[in-house]
């Protein structure tokens, strides 16, 4: 019917849609809605106070109702004309409560005065209400403190935890080991654990002392470097935040320096920036630069790795000197052999 009414009216499916469109949209509120505070009584009336009334007032309001109407309390009046019975004043209880949610707090009463003022500005009303209510109640930058603290703690006592596993793995290789106990003999560590008389030990006492004693001249006489290195406070997660700023102004003092002393003036790079220059090439981090033996950096100064051409020759003889290992690895051609005789791709089945 309202299609023949829009059939004969000219222009009329497009009044049709209009009318179609403006039905589905959403339409402001024109007043209280049941989702938002305390739905469609004003709070102010819930609690029995004008929208002057103080902190004090309307904390004084909340105490008298909630003795009132507090459900261990009821004992079966009638609930002040909204009704009779245990039920209803439970609601009337959880009413009240709402409204004292509401006004005790200045943003959210401030908030729902703006409402009651604005009653046309429904989702700004919605946006407020529910970005207080799923608001976490901890401050976000505690949440955080504890997490990188926790994390802080965690790392450092991984780092000793590896740090001692190397220690013990090296007190048992006989090559380090004969060597700290030399050392300690040398300097009367080992002689002392033997006394008599009243401070005698026993033998498991004394051993466990020795070992010790060799494990203290490791750890002093032995540079661990990479994943096994002595653990150091400021290498945690912590420090590392607190010490960004300072690290990113040192970084871009360094780099207006690298530009300045080498790119503007062209002075020629000392052996630390030639080293930097060979880690930047070999796409290798500081701890994993440092963990390479001394005589590898001499030869990488000697063959003048920091040129690039003379970096490209040295990384096609690595790749070629790994190929011919890689072929002469028996486990090696045992796995071109299966490739090329059997494959990933095959399935073979052998008869018992």
């Amino acid at each position: 019917m309202a299609a023949a009414a829009a059939a004969r009216c000219p222009g009329g499916w497009w009044a049709l849609c209009l009318c179609l469109c403006a039905a589905l949209l959403p339409r402001p509120a024109r007043g209280l809605t049941d989702r938002l505070y305390c739905g469609r009584r004003v709070c102010y009336e819930v609690l029995g106070v004008s929208r002057q009334a103080s902190k004090a007032e309307i904390a004084r309001a909340y105490r008298q109702l909630a003795r009132q109407y507090h459900p261990d309390r009821y004992r079966g009046e009638p609930a002040g004309g909204e009704g009779s019975g245990a039920q209803a004043a439970h609601e009337k209880f959880l009413l009240i409560a709402a409204a004292y949610e509401t006004l005790k707090d200045e943003e959210t009463r401030k908030d729902y005065d703006y409402m009651l003022d604005h009653p046309e500005e429904y989702y700004r009303h919605y946006y407020h209400y529910y970005s207080r209510r799923l608001a976490p109640k901890v401050d976000v930058t505690i949440v955080i403190l504890v997490t990188v603290c926790a994390i802080s703690v965690f790392q450092f006592f991984s780092w000793w935890s590896s740090y001692n596993e190397a220690i013990n793995y090296l007190a048992s290789v006989p090559k380090y080991r004969i060597q700290a106990t030399e050392i300690a003999r040398q300097q009367g560590l080992l002689n002392k654990t033997k006394e008599k008389g009243k401070n005698r030990r026993s033998k498991e006492e004394i051993r466990e002392e020795e070992e010790e004693i060799i494990k203290d001249i490791i750890k002093n006489k032995i540079d661990i470097k990479g994943g096994y290195q002595k653990p150091k406070i400021y290498d945690i997660l912590l420090f590392q935040i607190l010490l960004a700023p300072f690290y990113w102004c040192k970084y871009i003092v360094w780099y207006c320096w690298w530009i300045y002393c080498f790119t503007i003036k062209g002075q020629e790079y000392g052996v630390e920036e030639k080293l930097y220059i060979i880690r930047r090439y070999m796409k290798m981090s500081q701890s994993q630069f440092d963990s390479l033996e001394d005589h590898q950096k001499e030869t990488f100064l000697e063959r003048q790795l920091w040129i690039r051409e003379n970096y490209e020759v040295y990384k096609r003889e690595q790749e070629e000197e790994l190929k011919k290992k890689m072929a002469m690895d028996p486990r090696w051609k045992r796995y071109r052999r299966w490739m090329k005789n059997e494959g990933p791709g095959r399935l073979t089945f052998t008869d018992d």
